[in-house]
């Protein structure tokens, strides 16, 4: 039985409801998200703008449906309240802060997300204020300028206090690849790890090293991942990028991630 079933299970149930979704993209990140909502994290689902809250950006926006299949679970979203709204726009291919709580930035458009994540931090810090910022990106979306332009920033400034997510289910490697990812971010000041993005104990192992100072550098972590992680005939298969599974395929998925 593959790891966060239950969630895999929520994020293709309810992409198929509203027909809108990116679902390997949510695969590859959820195993992330779940440590960082389950273990470290700092939030109140029943306050949302919490002070004393740790900030998380999806800044690889359509990965949304990971995202709300996690906000679900920790009590910001009601399960009863999104089944009523998935038809609607509410709960779209990318997230929208103005409409579902816990969502600290809409995203989507790539490269965007993390410049919105060093400028929390730089905040934070002038604050003088303890709160960690996360920020989860794609490898594609590191071919953005604006992704280099915010490493050079938030390491000049010492963000101490940021940490960025790749993760690296390597979508770019046949278009665009970053070879070297730990290289270059190390080059730009940043202190680096590597991890296996779909093991639990080495993402919270990870996160636990990082003091999250203010005052020294920012921190980079590069999660290896699978496309569609969970689902055989989905894992790294292009097409399925933003495609609606039919009512057999879905009936194929259940089965997988069930392990029937």
């Amino acid at each position: 039985m593959v790891m966060n079933e239950d969630l895999r299970i929520r994020i293709v149930e309810h992409a198929y409801a509203k027909k809108e979704g990116h679902i390997p993209s949510c695969f590859s990140i959820i195993d992330i998200l779940s440590v960082l909502y389950g273990k470290f994290l700092k939030y109140n689902p029943k306050n949302p703008d919490w002070k004393e809250r740790d900030y998380f950006i999806l800044s690889k926006g359509h990965g949304s449906g990971a995202l709300y299949a996690i906000l679900e679970k920790y009590g910001f979203i009601d399960p009863e309240i999104k089944a009523k709204n998935l038809e609607k726009k509410i709960f779209g291919g990318h997230p929208d802060c103005t409409k579902i709580p816990g969502v600290e930035a809409s995203t989507g458009s790539l490269g965007h997300g993390i410049g919105i994540a060093a400028g929390i931090a730089l905040g934070l810090k002038i604050k003088e204020r303890k709160n960690r910022v996360i920020a989860l990106i794609g490898d594609g979306e590191s071919n953005e300028g604006t992704v280099w332009e915010t490493a050079l920033v938030a390491s000049s400034q010492k963000l101490g206090n940021l940490c960025v997510i790749v993760d690296n289910n390597q979508s770019t490697k046949n278009v665009l690849p970053v070879p070297n990812m730990l290289e270059k971010w190390g080059s730009f000041g940043w202190n680096t790890y590597s991890v296996n993005g779909h093991s639990e104990e080495e993402i919270y192992g990870v996160l636990k090293k990082i003091n999250f100072d203010y005052n020294s550098n920012p921190s980079l972590i590069v999660a290896g991942t699978i496309k569609g992680k969970g689902v055989g005939f989905m894992e790294n298969q292009g097409s399925w990028h933003h495609r609606i599974p039919t009512e057999e395929e879905l009936k194929k998925i259940l089965k997988e991630l069930k392990n029937d």
